[in-house]
């Protein structure tokens, strides 16, 4: 009974996957999600797809293991951050829909707000900068713009939530309405010192506080699920966490001073801080790790909003690549960039520059450049963010970070790992599971069902990762990331 369904709903696709008690991966199943781009810098999903894909992804995984299909622990749910969706309270359907994290369309309000002086409250409560990144403001829009939705949000018929809880709705039939602190934590509407919503935030972004989620422990129980009827019996929703916060908990980065990225659509860099909420003044934002037993860990975040959507970029709009695993050895086909530097701000540059009218650029091309050379531009420009944001992390915290864990679906590109490795001068201990935010919701889950009786068992799991050590010289570094830093500054 310690097999775990675990779902992990991402900016792309929807996975379903099995782990054992050990946490070992016993099968996995993914359905992708169609991404809308109505306007340039919109970025919107189907919800409603988003519901039936998971029910799919499940479905077909519990069909190939049907050894596990009546003897599951719980089902555990980690998600893409900061998208944000209104439904009805009873049907659950999307009244709109989900405007996804990348989306920009709530900079006029942010700059409205940064004007007014509004920045350093928010930042005091949230841990957050301003910011459309995150979905405030893109309420904001959505009441001051769909006046039907701001009826039915006022009047009650409506319910706004992150991507975790309106699935926790709908796999419940509207009997759970809950959110955990990760997720919470990066709408700017939750306050991190209380750990409750902030009636000053809900004002300032004129957000109705009735229409939003209860929020509890990633631990808790979120109520159970037959998966739409796919189970002859219902099992506990338990393990909910936020796909970055997962990742931390997967590596079990459970004392101050560890750290992580996730290689994903964008990268999140992860610093554990403890259990005292403290601010960056560079940039860098606060965070909830995870809350356990009451006490909670905090962390610094930076966040590149364009990483692996680089590469989907190079693949679907320009046709460079066919999948993101020719890009290794296009990379390595050349011996150097050739002075070339891709600046990956398609939605503007987030930490540490925060230009949301920041656009994307190639800089530095001449008749010599080739294909290779752009590709591999966007595979360093990957590790030149990573660089930008540890760089300001490590001295906010006051600490020298020796190594950095590395998960997400771009850990076995051996070329982009070893860069980031070089321009970091850090060993980078890239996961040998891409998995880790799904596993991260179900080591939460695992201790909220009485599996594991605290995060200090949960560190004797096995844990498997290939180190990556500096090799580069450190004038080479020097050069390298200069001219990355002249670029950005071109861009600016």
């Amino acid at each position: 009974m310690s097999v775990v369904l675990s779902v992990d709903q991402s900016t792309s696709s929807t996975k379903a996957m099995l782990f054992n008690g050990q946490g070992e991966l016993l099968g996995k199943t993914a359905v992708d999600h169609q991404q809308y781009y109505p306007q340039p810098g919109w970025v919107e999903h189907d919800a409603e797809e988003i519901y039936q894909n998971m029910l799919r992804a499940c479905g077909d995984l519990l069909r190939q293991h049907p050894e596990v299909k009546n003897d599951l622990l719980c089902l555990s749910i980690t998600n893409q951050r900061e998208t944000i969706v209104v439904f009805d309270r009873q049907t659950g359907q999307p009244l709109n829909h989900a405007i996804v994290w990348q989306c920009r369309r709530g900079e006029s309000y942010c700059t409205r707000l940064m004007n007014a002086g509004h920045s350093e409250t928010v930042q005091q409560l949230t841990g957050l900068k301003i910011d459309t990144y995150f979905p405030a403001s893109k309420l904001t829009w959505l009441l001051e713009h769909v006046p039907e939705v701001r009826a039915c949000l006022e009047n009650g018929s409506a319910l706004l939530g992150t991507m975790d809880t309106y699935l926790v709705y709908r796999l419940t039939e509207g009997r759970s309405f809950f959110s955990d602190q990760t997720n919470a934590s990066r709408t700017l509407l939750y306050d991190i010192n209380s750990l409750s919503w902030s009636d000053t935030l809900c004002e300032l972004f004129h957000v109705p506080h009735h229409a939003l989620p209860e929020v509890i422990d990633s631990t808790a129980q979120f109520g159970e699920t037959t998966l739409g009827g796919l189970l002859d019996k219902a099992i506990p929703i338990c393990g909910v966490m936020g796909d970055s916060q997962a990742a931390l908990f997967a590596e079990r980065c459970f004392q101050p001073g560890m750290a992580k990225v996730t290689f994903g659509t964008g990268s999140s860099v992860l610093l554990n801080i403890g259990d005292r909420m403290r601010l960056s003044p560079n940039g860098i934002v606060t965070t909830v790790g995870w809350v356990y037993q009451g006490r909670p860990a905090y962390a610094f975040e930076g966040i590149t909003n364009f990483t692996g959507g680089t590469i989907a970029w190079m693949r679907d709009q320009m046709k460079l690549i066919e999948s993101p695993q020719e890009t290794e050895a296009l990379a390595q086909a050349v011996p150097d960039n050739g002075g070339v530097y891709l600046i990956p701000a398609f939605v503007g540059l987030s930490a540490p520059y925060w230009q949301p009218n920041a656009r994307a650029a190639i800089v530095g091309m001449t008749a010599a450049s080739t294909k290779n050379h752009i590709v591999r531009a966007a595979l360093e420009s990957i590790a030149y963010q990573i660089r930008d944001v540890l760089d300001l992390m490590a001295a906010d915290a006051g600490i020298t970070l020796q190594y950095i864990y590395g998960d997400g679906g771009m850990i076995h590109n051996q070329f982009l790992m070893q860069f980031v490795a070089d321009m970091t001068q850090m060993t980078v201990r890239a996961s040998r599971l891409p998995e880790l935010s799904a596993l991260g919701a179900v080591m939460a889950g695992w201790l909220g069902m009485g599996v594991y009786d605290s995060t200090t068992t949960l560190e004797g799991l096995p844990h498997h990762f290939e180190d990556y050590v500096p090799q580069m010289a450190a004038s080479a570094v020097q050069d390298y990331y200069a001219g990355w830093k002249a670029a950005v500054q071109r861009v600016l």
